[in-house]
């Protein structure tokens, strides 16, 4: 059975943002709904204010420690990289049950709190090898659905996702033609994400939208949008192979259609921000972000993610200069 969203162990003190997540909600499913094109096409994002705002946002000072330590607990710790090993996806797994040294979380005063990752995040081929190292103590997410580029034919796409069920992933990261949303063929893109939800089973889906790629930032509210009405768990920004990656304005435009499909069906989808974050400044602009559009339910790994590979290094780096 795929592991819960909530990697806290239960009796463990949490982080002080944290209290107040239940279970309950971190495990709660967005069930989709029929295509509602009018609703989609009303998707509008003001570009002018959302670079404002984001450029407001960006400015967000490191802060508490709490904080920081916080962020650490929302990271898909990543590695999608060509020369991927075995032994290098089992260090990954290492780092991400224990990402942070024991000395600082006792200098921090943390020692006692759940301080993880929030899944290991690997290609197909290293599910088994993700798995058996972290023994079902945190989620495995892959990639999957013709990832990055999504341009394979659609049976194959869809046998990818089964095969990496099949495999035991809880989380599954997939992409979607770019075309689709670039072209406005919002039919075609729902059909093609009810059909990866069906072969996702009870897995966690995230959907990748590839936001440097969609043109607008309207393209980039309605593409979350449709992946919403077809079952999406989370809209995640980007492969991390685009040129653009993840940007606050487009990080904005995805919470605005979140927001409105919780305000319309009572639902609510989680936002994972990956490719390119690599600083605690950046990692907490984002939480800032979440936290002031959609508010404190969002601020756990259940609805918020950022997915990376070399941010916790600077986190750690932050920490160890806090006072």
């Amino acid at each position: 059975m795929p592991r819960t969203f909530d990697n806290l162990s239960p009796g463990t003190r949490l982080l002080p943002a944290l209290q107040g997540a239940p279970a309950a909600q971190m495990e709660t499913r967005n069930p989709g709904m029929p295509l509602d094109l009018e609703a989609v096409r009303q998707g509008r994002v003001n570009r002018t204010a959302a670079d404002r705002r984001a450029a407001t946002l960006a400015a967000t000072r490191v802060g508490h420690p709490d904080r920081l330590l916080h962020a650490v607990t929302m990271i898909d710790l990543t590695t999608l990289s060509d020369d991927d090993t075995e032994g290098r996806v089992r260090r990954l797994c290492d780092r991400a049950l224990r990402p942070l040294r024991g000395e600082l979380l006792v200098a921090l005063g943390a020692e006692g709190m759940a301080v993880t990752a929030a899944a290991v995040c690997v290609y197909h081929r290293f599910v088994p090898t993700a798995l058996a190292a972290l023994g079902g103590r945190l989620p495995v997410a892959t990639v999957s659905a013709g990832f990055p580029a999504g341009l394979s034919p659609l049976a194959t796409r869809v046998a990818e996702i089964e095969a990496s069920v099949k495999a035991g992933a809880d989380e599954i990261d997939l992409v979607i033609v770019r075309g689709l949303a670039l072209e406005g063929r919002w039919e075609a893109l729902y059909d093609e994400i009810t059909a990866f939800r069906g072969a996702c089973e009870d897995r966690c889906m995230k959907v990748i939208l590839g936001v440097g790629e969609l043109g607008t930032l309207d393209n980039v509210r309605r593409a979350a949008t449709v992946a919403m009405m077809a079952g999406a768990d989370f809209v995640k920004t980007s492969t991390g192979k685009e040129k653009v990656k993840a940007t606050l304005s487009a990080g904005l435009a995805m919470a605005a259609a979140i927001r409105n499909y919780h305000r319309e069906t009572g639902h609510r989808v989680g936002l994972k921000a990956a490719g390119g974050i690599a600083t605690a400044r950046e990692a907490l602009s984002w939480l800032a972000l979440v936290q002031e559009e959609l508010g404190e339910a969002w601020m756990h790994p259940g609805l918020f993610r950022i997915g990376a590979s070399s941010l916790l290094a600077d986190i750690e780096h932050q920490l160890e200069r806090a006072p």
